[in-house]
Formats: structure tokens, C-alpha cells, sequence
């Protein structure tokens, strides 16, 4: 019993272990959903497809030549981003503050403004009702009357 349950603690140590350990293939699956095409398309490296793209098949070469290196995937990521811009990253690289100020600031002054517009309609609501009604319009006149005739006469075809 004591055998047994040795071995298959071993076998899951084992088992556990090779988790976190991919293939080139996955590796290279992995880094590319990472990564833009820099065509200008707006879709991921490896999801470029439309036909003729001048610039996935070099980047597609570079990133297996870069997997083949044994490079790390930090360290991949960081090369492309300095070949070709920040732009090329599909997420943010590091971890500080201006790296992931430019992607979430959007973001926040859209919800600032969302919220500035209702602030301000509410601001408006509240001048409206704290203003004093308008007085009653006084019963209408001959005078009035006349004048209504006289509009009507001189605006018929």
C-alpha cells in the first residue's frame, strides 16, 4: 500500500510539473496572440488574414527565430516592442504606472465625462424647479380678438 501510494505521488509530482512547461508550438501560439500586426489591420499577429499582408509573414519569421533562441517571453515581447513601437503589443508590457496609464486613461475620462454630463443635467434640473412659476396669462381681450381676425385675414390664400 505504502508502494503504491509512493508511486503515485511521484506520478502526479510529475505530472504537476510538466504543466507549466509548453511546447515551442504553444510557446509561439501563446506570444503571438501577444503581439499586433503592425499592417494596420487592428487584429493580432496571428489572426491576420487578409490576403497579400505585407508585414505578418516577416513577423510571424521573426517570432519563431525569436522562440528559437530561447529568448524569454518578456524578453521577446520587449524586443518587438522596441523593433516596432508600443504598438505592436496587444497588452501592456511592465507594470508601471505610464505603461498602464495609456491604456486604461480612455477609459476613465469617457466615465469622467459620463459623469460631468449627469452632474450637469442634474444641476439644471434642480435651477428649473427652484425658479418661481410663471404668472397666469391674463384672460384674453377684445383687443386681442381683433388682432387674432386681423392675422387670420391678412395670412388666408
Amino acid at each position: 500500500m505504502l508502494r503504491r501510494s509512493l508511486q503515485i505521488a511521484v506520478l502526479l509530482t510529475a505530472a504537476l510539473s510538466m504543466l507549466g512547461a509548453g511546447t515551442p508550438a504553444t510557446r509561439f501560439d501563446k506570444l503571438g496572440h501577444k503581439l499586433m500586426c503592425t499592417c494596420g489591420c487592428a487584429e493580432g499577429l496571428l489572426e491576420c488574414n487578409h490576403v497579400g499582408c505585407p508585414d505578418s509573414p516577416g513577423l510571424i519569421t521573426q517570432l519563431h527565430a525569436q522562440v528559437d533562441s530561447g529568448a524569454s517571453d518578456s524578453g521577446i515581447l520587449t524586443w518587438f516592442a522596441s523593433q516596432y513601437g508600443a504598438t505592436v503589443l496587444a497588452a501592456p508590457l511592465r507594470d508601471n504606472f505610464f505603461d498602464r496609464s495609456s491604456w486604461f486613461v480612455p477609459f476613465a475620462v469617457l466615465l469622467l465625462g459620463i459623469v460631468g454630463i449627469i452632474a450637469v443635467v442634474r444641476l439644471w434640473q434642480g435651477r428649473q424647479s427652484r425658479l418661481a412659476p410663471a404668472a397666469p396669462l391674463p384672460p384674453p381681450t377684445s383687443e386681442d380678438d381683433a388682432l387674432r381676425n386681423r392675422i387670420r385675414n391678412e395670412t388666408e390664400y
